[in-house]
């Protein structure tokens, strides 16, 4: 007979550990202690293995089921629902080590090696120092858009606002360079493009009567032919 919450809340400990079966080979291991874990009993080439789900009630029956049906899909298509668990808990182990700090410091390296100038490697060390400030020790996958958009505000409220675009933008770059990596799967940072203050354009005055423009060429060309300290000699053409 299926499980029910009232079924399973009364369920006492007893000597020995037992089992209380639901359906289609889940069931409810509980413990001398007093603590119900869920189990699934499956086959795989003929031989029982059993998947750990987890403890009621952080586990509810309903959420247990659903487990139980998942683990069956895998195993339609060829998949050990046990061996799959432990891959998925060591690529979050390892995800956990793949910080922001440590995924900038590989696209800094990845810079220098494509020979950036030196300007734009010390623009990258910078902006990264801001970021690393407040979330560089946090897993890449694990930082969210206001996280970054708290740092982007910093910035802000210091009147730099042209600083604050370029911080997004160098922070997309390291998600983009995480995404291409196979690291991260998104750039938070796009749903922050309308979030920053835009910085007010000053439009410097252009010259546009032709013969500014002309004599501002000529003066161009003097510069270029005799350099910053020399006059160009005025010089006489035509034949004696």
């Amino acid at each position: 007979m299926p499980l029910s919450d009232i079924k399973i809340r009364n369920l006492k400990p007893g000597d020995k550990a037992y089992k209380v079966s639901d359906f289609e080979g889940l069931f409810l291991l509980v413990k001398v202690s007093g603590a119900k874990s869920w189990r699934f009993k499956y086959r795989v080439d003929g031989k029982e293995r059993l998947l750990v789900i987890g403890d009621y009630p952080a586990v509810s029956l309903a959420k247990a089921r659903q487990a139980r049906d998942i683990a069956k899909a895998q195993l339609a298509d060829g998949i050990d629902p046990s061996e799959a668990k432990q891959e998925e808990k060591r690529l979050r182990l390892e995800a956990k080590g793949q910080t922001f700090e440590k995924i900038g410091a590989a696209f800094l390296t990845k810079q220098r090696k494509e020979g950036k100038s030196a300007a734009t490697l010390s623009k990258t060390e910078y902006h990264l120092k801001l970021a690393n400030r407040d979330f560089g020790r946090k897993p890449i996958t694990e930082i969210t858009a206001p996280m970054i958009l708290k740092t982007l505000r910093k910035v802000e409220a210091k009147g730099n606002y042209e600083t604050a675009h370029r911080l997004r933008a160098r922070i997309g770059s390291i998600f983009r360079y995480a995404v291409a990596s196979g690291i991260a799967e998104t750039d938070p940072t796009y749903a922050l493009r309308d979030a920053l203050i835009r910085p007010t354009r000053v439009h410097r005055a252009a010259i546009i009567e032709p013969k500014a423009l002309g004599r501002l060429m000529a003066e161009i060309d003097g510069f270029a032919r005799y350099g910053r300290h020399a006059r160009q000699p005025a010089r006489a053409t035509g034949q004696a």
